[in-house]
């Protein structure tokens, strides 16, 4: 074991005692992510990778089935494009990384690594766009970006390169570019719900939260163990914002000109991260099966005298499973004792785990181990094609709803300052009436360190005259607070 070269140690910290440490802890153990030379830019292992491709597959999927296309637009934005849209480069111009030199010369105008890619695609647009058949356009694109953001870089969650899709349509009217909202929202929070099993807080954010350039934008928001929201995948209305910085103009049925309505829209590698903090536990990583690459290990417990009779009825179990299309690996490793596998794919997070040895083969059984509660059983071998199905079905629904528990269990309402104070330092989210200006956000976030996240679509009715929590302006909107990565 030792010529291996591997850390047996398992999780050093508990989760609920230093949740840094603890998350720095299973990225590396759980072999996601190594550290690269260039800071704030991390490795992605094929083991987290694969979540990755898993989440772009499905994703992909269902953006193509409402009829959008993928395409490719460069890496290289030149400085005169992005600078067309005042408020959009405003909000990125301390994250934009710029190239200057082509070898040693200077180039006649800067490029900006792509920090998202409006601009660049907007010049595109505007010259294939002529008439109303020329619409909708809805064009994705699958691709990295980089933002020099200089807080705390943290793996996944906050990075200086990370990975995502982000979708460009435009549409001939408001209406129907505000109807993709619901469709593109609807998309997202299906591939967090059923494959991550993770629920959120879906509404709209505030002026001074919103995507800059855009009208609005509705995001949802995901609630960590530490008490700290983070965003995820989010939507934002752009209007005719872009369009008229950018001449993406058309004529219309009646042969008059006007300008596309436009929306964005993202998902990104973030909700690793996001999915690592929520589902984790003190042994490690823990996966929801519809997401995990491998959903059942096998580890077979070899003797010398019995070692070809278990393993030939391990690799049968392997190919019956596999026919039913469950992910199986057979760790058929010798130079590991048993118990060292089990805490290897514990750390790694597989939703179930099959053992079987000599005595299982003599009973015509093994022993199921699963991964979300740490439950074992003994089940007969001719019944796991029937019973591995709905066990894994289990585990996805189990670990959805202890999320959503503790997603629930993390809002508290509060009506007043002193209250809102309190229970921040709770590491709780509020839930408050409010009146949305930027300057009250500005005070709250000097005096607390929290900002709005967003507020939701279905709002519960304010009473007659109620107050701002914070200024006790009157309250114009319910809205979710708190402190955030």
């Amino acid at each position: 074991m030792k010529s291996a070269k591997k850390d047996t140690k398992g999780i050093t910290v508990k989760k609920s005692d230093d949740f840094s440490e603890w998350y720095t802890q299973v990225i590396q153990k759980a072999d996601l992510a190594d550290y690269s030379s260039v800071s704030g830019c991390i490795v992605y292992k094929p083991g987290s990778y694969s979540l990755w491709e898993k989440i772009k597959e499905v994703t992909d999927k269902k953006f193509k089935q409402i009829g959008i296309q993928n395409a490719y637009f460069p890496l290289f934005i030149p400085e005169s494009l992005l600078q067309k849209e005042a408020a959009h480069i405003a909000g990125f111009a301390p994250e934009v990384a710029w190239v200057t030199h082509a070898g040693n010369s200077k180039l006649k105008e800067r490029l900006a690594v792509r920090p998202t890619s409006e601009t660049i695609m907007y010049d595109s647009y505007s010259k294939w766009i002529r008439s109303h058949n020329d619409l909708p356009l809805r064009i994705n694109q699958w691709n990295n970006v980089v933002r020099w953001e200089f807080k705390h870089p943290t793996p996944f969650l906050r990075g200086r390169e990370f990975l995502w899709n982000e979708g460009h349509t435009c549409f001939a009217t408001k209406e129907e570019a505000q109807q993709e909202r619901e469709e593109i929202i609807n998309i997202y929070d299906d591939v967090c719900k059923n494959l991550l099993a993770m629920p959120s807080l879906i509404g709209n954010k505030s002026e001074k939260e919103k995507f800059a350039g855009a009208v609005y934008t509705t995001s949802m928001e995901f609630i960590m163990p530490n008490g700290k929201a983070i965003q995820g995948p989010d939507f934002h209305f752009d209007g005719q914002n872009f369009s008229k910085a950018f001449d993406i103009n058309f004529l219309d049925k009646e042969g008059k000109k006007d300008y596309v309505w436009q929306n964005t829209w993202a998902i990104t590698t973030r909700m690793i991260g996001v999915l690592i903090a929520l589902h984790g536990d003190d042994k490690g990583l823990v996966l929801p099966p519809s997401l995990a690459p491998i959903q059942v290990a096998i580890v077979p417990i070899l003797f010398d005298k019995t070692k070809d009779q278990v393993l030939k009825e391990a690799q049968r179990i392997k190919q019956s499973l596999e026919k039913k299309h469950i992910k199986v690996h057979l760790d058929d490793r010798e130079n590991y004792s048993p118990g060292w596998k089990f805490n290897e794919w514990e750390m790694k997070g597989i939703p179930l785990r099959i053992e079987i040895g000599p005595k299982d083969l003599e009973k015509k059984q093994v022993l199921l181990a699963r991964r979300d509660t740490g439950e074992k059983q003994a089940l007969k071998i001719s019944s796991l094609t029937k019973e591995l199905p709905s066990i894994l079905e289990k585990i996805q629904t189990n670990l959805y709803n202890t999320a959503e528990k503790v997603l629930k269990n993390s809002i508290v309402e509060v009506d007043n300052l002193k209250e809102a104070k309190t229970q921040l330092k709770n590491k709780k989210i509020l839930f408050a009436p409010w009146c949305g200006s930027v300057k009250c956000e500005e005070q709250f976030k000097t005096d607390t360190g929290a900002k709005s996240l967003n507020s939701p679509d279905k709002q519960p009715k304010l009473k007659p005259n109620q107050k701002c929590f914070i200024c006790e302006e009157k309250a114009t909107k319910w809205f979710y607070l708190g402190k955030s990565y």
